[in-house]
């Protein structure tokens, strides 16, 4: 049975089954469509998918640690906006102490995004140029120097975002939000929970009010800039992303 399974595979002659020299189903080692009939041969991918499942599980990895410092965020925040308010005699920069401890929370977590990226740029690429091929034979490879771009990475593994758009990705994605509501609070505080006026209510020991509604509003500024500024990567799942795809399902 195995010699009539060996000549069903070679033409009976040695050569594949249009005579060409070339068993069916192998691929040229240097082809960067490699995975044209991958998942017609067993054998032909299994370590691309051994290799898959680890970079799979890196990312999860590396994902769950940026979900850890968003959780402390957000319990920070919690914590803080019932303090506040717990009482008219706590002081009003509690909360500015709040949005300090945020902000080094999403200094910290775009190190780990940075980090995260590296594992999810692996697995796109996989993704964009191994199984979409395996899958549809048509398609056109998005990158074909990708096999040289991945055994670059492997040997020399580097960051693909800079530590400005990891804060800016952080700050669309989580703590923009969190800030905006911590400084929210802060100015009902000074103004509708204080018995002086602003600016004197918004004071900080013997730095005036207005040097410190300067330096938050300036703060504020430059961290929507840095959120809302347009950019080029290519980033997770976006919004229009799954719009497209429930436009193509409906289709």
């Amino acid at each position: 049975m195995a010699g009539d399974t060996t000549e069903r595979r070679t033409g009976g002659d040695g050569t594949g089954g249009d005579g060409t020299g070339t068993a069916e189903g192998s691929h040229d080692p240097d082809d960067p469509r490699v995975a044209v009939g991958l998942f017609d041969d067993e054998g032909a991918g299994s370590a691309l998918a051994h290799l898959y499942r680890g970079e799979i599980h890196r990312m999860k990895s590396w994902r769950e640690r940026l979900d850890r410092t968003t959780d402390w965020a957000v319990v920070v925040v919690a914590a803080v906006l019932t303090w506040a308010f717990s009482s008219e005699t706590n002081p009003h920069y509690v909360l500015l102490v709040g949005v300090a401890a945020v902000a080094a929370f999403l200094l910290i977590e775009a190190r780990r995004y940075r980090g995260y990226d590296i594992w999810r740029t692996r697995v796109r690429l996989l993704q964009e140029n191994v199984f979409a091929v395996a899958l549809d034979r048509d398609r056109e490879l998005p990158d074909p120097a990708w096999r040289e771009r991945l055994s670059g990475d492997y040997v020399r593994p580097t960051m693909k975002l800079t530590l400005e758009e990891a804060v800016a990705h952080r700050l669309r994605r989580v703590y923009l939000p969190l800030l905006l509501l911590l400084l929210s609070a802060w100015l009902v505080r000074i103004t509708a929970f204080s018995a002086r006026a602003w600016p004197g209510s918004a004071a900080v020991g013997r730095i005036p009010g207005v040097v410190v509604s300067a330096a938050v509003a300036a703060a504020l500024l430059v961290a929507v800039l840095v959120a809302v500024r347009p950019r080029a990567w290519k980033g997770e799942l976006l919004e229009e992303d799954a719009e497209a795809w429930d436009r193509h399902r409906e289709v």
